[in-house]
């Protein structure tokens, strides 16, 4: 059923209850980025066990997004929005209460998959009781809250860590929560969407939820357990392997299919989706390991590694409620050029970091790369779902959103972190080569340290083997900037594969 929209104070106060709902699920993704050491010593894990805070998270999430047109058609978007909400802050608060990490992990995947619809939800909602000429600006609005709410987060992450206790990440969602869920009801229980209650399909589910969660745990465990050389690792890929390609040829006999893939047959969603996973997987990837460097190798605290890698909002946060209220000013496959540029400009300057760099030189690129993803996420996803109708919009959405955080953002976090301790390994075996007993450098550089002190020999050692691995360190870090770059360069050609979407079928297919 269409209603009129909203105006006046209801749209904005609702423009912002929706804004809220989303920011702490979105906030979620990153809040725990700059914690995962403590929360690791808290509960007695490793620093890699730390990651299954986020990973866990993401997989869950991902998992429920292609189900958002099932679940929005069976209790109504409304009722979905307002529930999906209060049940995220009662699990954020059942993660804070944990004990161990495996709670923490268990809670973590519910709070990851009762969130799971949000996204395309709140952007379905906006759009819904936006006036047309004021849609723009509100999916501006929107993708602000999107990009913005994970650099937010190990800003937030890193205070409520160092001032309070790891828990407050997750205290903090349950009174914004509770007041975006109690808004939004107040304002739109009496335009709820019809009810359409299409059989589920349980066998599909099952498959894709044991798909993605053996390769989650593939990816999470493989560095502890020597990947290929271990019979779990090797059984964990084969059940994934083998579960997504039933999921696939199951989906495609059932009428009522959890994952649509006949969206890709339209162009524009196939090369949107290609160029939104792999942009995401270099952005959050560059979240996930760039705060661990500064933490564990430059000695930045967990608050002042948020700061560090903070400025990369400030351009979103100022300019993209303007750049979606004038988002057709140009083709948008040019702005979506601009965002790769402009990252991989940002990207070149980070791959420049030693390990004197400054504080404001980090501070520098990250602002640069803050005007990559001013003119990435929108374009895109217009580009990608512009065109799409809108009885299929929100089936559409939900598989967008499903590739772009489960690969971009779960399995992104996983091989990023794993990646930037192989090429740590590399370097450090290189930078050891020539440091032996027999090198002239070695046994100067072993004279002129006991003359200033008397250190035993193994003291030493663990000095210099110290100082080589924050070289390494700093060489991974640069190494990943590099594959940045290509990637934001080589996605240029793919982006003009899509063909141009004009503004009047995105806001048919998005009203």
């Amino acid at each position: 059923m269409d209603y009129p929209p909203e105006k006046g104070s209801r749209l904005i106060l609702l423009n912002i209850a929706i804004g809220l709902g989303t920011f702490i699920q979105v906030l979620d993704t990153s809040i725990a980025n700059v914690a995962l050491p403590y929360i690791a010593g808290s509960l007695s894990a490793s620093a890699q066990e730390g990651t299954w805070v986020i990973t866990s998270f993401a997989a869950s999430n991902a998992i429920v997004l292609p189900l958002t047109g099932w679940l929005s058609d069976y209790f109504g978007r409304v009722r979905l929005f307002v529930f999906s909400i209060l049940f995220f802050a009662l699990a954020s608060f059942l993660c804070g209460l944990s004990t161990s990490l495996f709670a923490l992990i268990t809670l973590r995947v519910f709070q990851g998959a009762v969130a799971g619809a949000l996204i395309p939800l709140s952007q379905s909602l906006l759009m819904a009781n936006n006036p047309p000429e004021k849609q723009g600006a509100a999916l501006g609005f929107w993708a602000t809250i999107v990009v913005v709410a994970p650099i937010l987060g190990p800003i937030i992450g890193g205070y409520l860590t160092e001032e309070y206790a790891w828990p407050w990440i997750f205290y903090i969602n349950v009174p914004i929560g509770v007041f975006s869920a109690f808004i939004t009801w107040m304002l739109l229980k009496g335009r709820e969407s019809s009810i359409v209650r299409n059989p589920i399909d349980w066998t599909g589910l099952f498959l894709l939820s044991l798909g993605v969660a053996c390769v989650q745990i593939m990816l999470d465990k493989g560095r502890d357990l020597d990947w290929f050389s271990s019979n779990v690792i090797i059984g964990l890929a084969i059940t994934s392997t083998i579960s997504l390609i039933y999921f696939a040829i199951w989906s495609y006999f059932q009428r009522y299919p959890i994952v649509d893939f006949s969206f890709f047959k339209n162009r524009n969603f196939s090369c949107g989706c290609l160029c939104i996973t792999l942009g995401f997987l270099i952005y959050f990837g560059s979240t996930v390991t760039l705060p661990l460097w500064l933490q564990t190798q430059q000695n930045y605290t967990a608050y002042w590694a948020g700061i560090a890698v903070a400025p990369i909002g400030i351009a979103p946060f100022l300019f993209s409620t303007f750049i979606g209220a004038h988002l057709y000013w140009m083709d948008l496959r040019i702005w979506a050029v601009l965002s790769f540029l402009v990252f991989a400009i940002g990207f070149y300057y980070q791959s420049t970091f030693t390990i004197q760099v400054s504080l404001s030189q980090i501070m520098v690129a990250r602002f640069l790369q803050g005007f990559g993803i001013l003119t990435f996420f929108l374009p895109i996803l217009q580009l990608s779902l512009g065109a799409i109708p809108k009885n299929r919009y929100a089936s559409a959405s939900g598989l967008f959103h499903f590739i772009r955080i489960l690969v971009g953002s779960g399995f992104g976090t996983s091989l990023s972190v794993e990646l930037w301790n192989h090429l740590e390994i590399y370097h450090h075996a290189r930078l050891t080569e020539p440091l032996t007993l027999y090198s002239p450098v070695t046994q100067q550089l072993y004279s002129r340290l006991n003359q200033y002190a008397l250190f035993p020999r193994e003291v030493v050692d663990r000095l210099l083997d110290k100082q080589l691995e924050q070289q390494a360190f700093t060489l991974s870090t640069n190494d990943m900037s590099w594959l940045g770059i290509w990637l934001f360069v080589a996605m240029i050609p793919l982006i003009f594969l899509c063909k141009p979407v004009k503004a009047a079928h995105s806001a048919e297919a998005t009203h």
